[in-house]
């Protein structure tokens, strides 16, 4: 086609779009943020001209600004100097809606829900209106025919242990949601843990990738890291890395803007780190010594490199995310037959998760609600922030082409009401007001009906929107990182698995119309509880013998049910009385196994998050009103020093321990 001058045409302009249009070329490529520029003054000579709309990416939204310029412009109804602003507020409307002559074709790997209500074919199932896509190649297919790879084949998590101390003698109180966070973030942060993970992931590169001529030894790899400090950070390690091991190999860094690390200046760009501009990386990338790529955000979508075979995976990642991150993998070419991934962030039932929805064919499950707006506009409306002529005239001057000095000084007082607001009212008016303009946005393009009404509140609540403070909400858990100390580490790479997805389609949800937020009161907890509860979701045992550890701890429970003064406690006492009877036998059975478990002994005397664990999972299996004695499934073996049971029947006692951690809590590696 490109031969053909007079068929095809890239717009690489506005100016270029606009004469390409009027020009009547019969293919135009070009960006969807360049009909904005042309609306105004594309005319109406192609009113009754048909179109094919092809458009890419299409999870990318195609229900914005941009996208109802592109219709406004290709349906002839843009404004002019001679509308009045009646008339420009009907065409605005209507240039939200899907142009009537234009075919639409909208091609993506992972529908959102607003790209299957708006292209998605309609259909009825049991009363409800679905979507679902007019054609699919689904991502089943396409791997079974050769042309991408399953990047699921060979997926290895990798384990982390943590332990942090207390390094304060009081214990002050914390948020605990939020100090949780922080301390993963402090932990990850840590200097000598990125340099363990960075080791790892050289070391594997080496000898798992290039020892073994994968990709016949042009195999390329991605790091992908949660934030921009902690690219700079991850960068740094792993050229430490390959300089120790006097390797051939160079990183490539990426990141967009600049980043103070450490408060340097100037401030750092992934450019100057390189040597060249970001605009070079895909072709440096391709060439020797850069074999590993560092990347904040950068290069996760569309990024389309055949040799890139391996990926480590330092980020949580969930949903659409997930699989455009780990499908920069899939890319097929010669002598590579299978990809590879290392997961620091992340569990197997997560990634498997975000993909199964888009496996197969993907389908919407229901239709928004449009009703759901008249509940969003009377909630805003009882806050008395503004009023219908408030809003008439800031849209009346809009529309006129007033500039912001004049339409600032009536946004004013609305945010000054909002001001005097309390926290949670702010948060339920601002999340209300988002939701409207969001959700409006979306039901103008696919409503058979146009609402004046609602679109001058959109343009009035987009105008006021960003003049609204965040709300005033207090961190509780500001000053925990001064508290503590990292006072161990240790990670380990699980085996390689494949993530199996289930051969069926999936539905997704309608868009959430009419959602709005609330404050959400914080859980404290003092310090030594926070750190207690930290380490025992990521663990800290070493245990020499783990299979007897665990087999001495399924019986614990029953053990201590038969206590005499348990069960009496149970009966005629009320609860706390029972716990500390529990407490008493629980202590005797620990005692009793001493000769059999030196280990579990030590641990219950010397640790006390372990013990609370025990002390806590034996109460909650055993304590009953009945004072019964707790009876451990029958398919686990009693365990004695009189009676030693066969390594053969080991493996449901493991299984039925796993079952005991996910109902009361576990104490180990996570």
């Amino acid at each position: 086609f490109m031969q053909v001058k007079n068929t095809v045409v890239w717009a690489k302009h506005s100016g270029d779009l606009k004469k390409a249009i009027q020009d009547g070329k019969r293919i135009i490529i070009t960006t969807v943020e360049k009909f904005p520029y042309i609306s105004q003054e594309i005319g109406q000579e192609h009113i009754n001209h048909h179109f094919a709309i092809i458009i890419d990416e299409a999870h990318s939204g195609q229900s914005g600004r941009n996208s109802a310029n592109m219709n406004l412009a290709l349906s002839g109804m843009a404004s002019d100097d001679e509308m009045d602003n009646e008339d420009k507020i009907n065409a605005i409307v209507e240039g939200r809606k899907l142009v009537k002559t234009a075919s639409y074709f909208a091609f993506t790997a992972t529908p959102k829900n607003k790209t299957e209500e708006v292209f998605g074919t309609p259909y009825k199932e049991d009363g409800e209106i679905k979507h679902r896509p007019f054609h699919v190649y689904t991502m089943k297919q396409a791997i079974q025919e050769g042309f991408i790879l399953d990047v699921l084949k060979n997926y290895t998590t990798i384990d982390s242990w943590y332990k942090i101390a207390k390094k304060v003698e009081d214990d002050p109180m914390f948020d605990k949601k939020r100090a949780q966070k922080k301390l993963r973030s402090f932990v990850e942060g840590n200097p000598d843990v990125i340099a363990k993970k960075a080791a790892m992931m050289v070391d594997h590169f080496h000898e798992q990738i290039i020892a073994k001529k994968k990709l016949n030894g042009k195999s390329r790899a991605m790091v992908v890291t949660a934030s921009i400090p902690r690219c700079i950070e991850t960068y740094y390690a792993i050229n430490k890395c390959l300089a120790d091991r006097h390797s051939p190999y160079k990183a490539i860094i990426a990141f967009s803007g600049e980043c103070k690390y450490n408060g340097q200046e100037p401030a750092l760009t992934s450019a100057g780190l390189n040597g060249f501009q970001d605009a070079k990386i895909p072709k440096e990338f391709k060439k020797d010594p850069y074999r590993l790529l560092v990347v904040a955000d950068m290069f996760q979508t569309g990024f389309d490199e055949p040799l890139l075979q391996t990926m480590y995976v330092d980020k949580p990642l969930y949903d659409i995310a997930a699989v455009q991150t780990l499908s920069r993998l899939n890319r097929a070419a010669p002598g590579k037959d299978e990809v590879y991934v290392l997961d620091f962030a992340n569990k197997t039932s997560t990634i498997q998760d975000a993909f199964s929805k888009f496996y197969r064919t993907t389908i919407l499950s229901g239709e928004t609600d449009p009703n759901k707006l008249y509940d969003l506009i009377t909630l805003m409306e009882s806050y008395q922030v503004y009023d219908a002529d408030d809003v008439e005239h800031v849209v009346d001057l809009f529309l006129s082409g007033a500039e912001r000095d004049r339409l600032d000084p009536l946004l004013d007082p609305c945010v000054a009401t909002y001001n005097e607001f309390e926290t949670d009212d702010q948060i339920k008016f601002k999340s209300a007001a988002k939701s409207f303009v969001r959700t409006y946005g979306f039901l103008g393009s696919i409503l058979p009906y146009g609402n004046v009404d609602w679109e001058k509140l959109s343009i009035f609540l987009n105008l006021l929107i960003p003049k609204l403070p965040s709300p005033r909400e207090d961190d509780l858990s500001e000053g925990i990182l001064s508290t503590i100390d990292l006072d161990s580490y240790r990670n380990e790479a699980q085996e390689a698995v494949a993530i199996k997805l289930e051969d069926e389609d999936a539905e997704i949800a309608p868009v959430p119309a009419g959602k709005v937020g609330h404050i959400v009161d914080p859980e404290l907890d003092p310090l030594s509880k926070i750190i207690m509860d930290f380490n025992d979701m990521f663990g800290n045992i070493q245990w020499n013998d783990a299979d007897n550890v665990q087999r001495q701890i399924l019986q614990i429970p029953a053990m201590v049910s038969r206590d005499e003064k348990y069960q009496n406690a149970m009966k005629n006492s009320d609860e706390q009385e029972a716990r500390t009877e529990s407490e008493r036998a629980l202590q005797k059975v620990i005692f009793s196994i001493m000769s059999d478990n030196m280990e579990l002994f030590k641990q219950f005397q010397d640790n006390p998050s372990f013990k609370k664990w025990l002390t806590d999972m034996v109460f909650n299996l055993t304590y009953n009103k009945e004072g019964k004695p707790y009876e451990a499934p029958n398919n686990v073996p009693q365990v004695s020093k009189d009676k030693p049971t066969e390594d053969g029947h080991f493996q449901e006692p493991m299984k039925q321990n796993r079952m005991i951690a996910e109902n009361e809590g576990s104490y180990g590696k996570r």
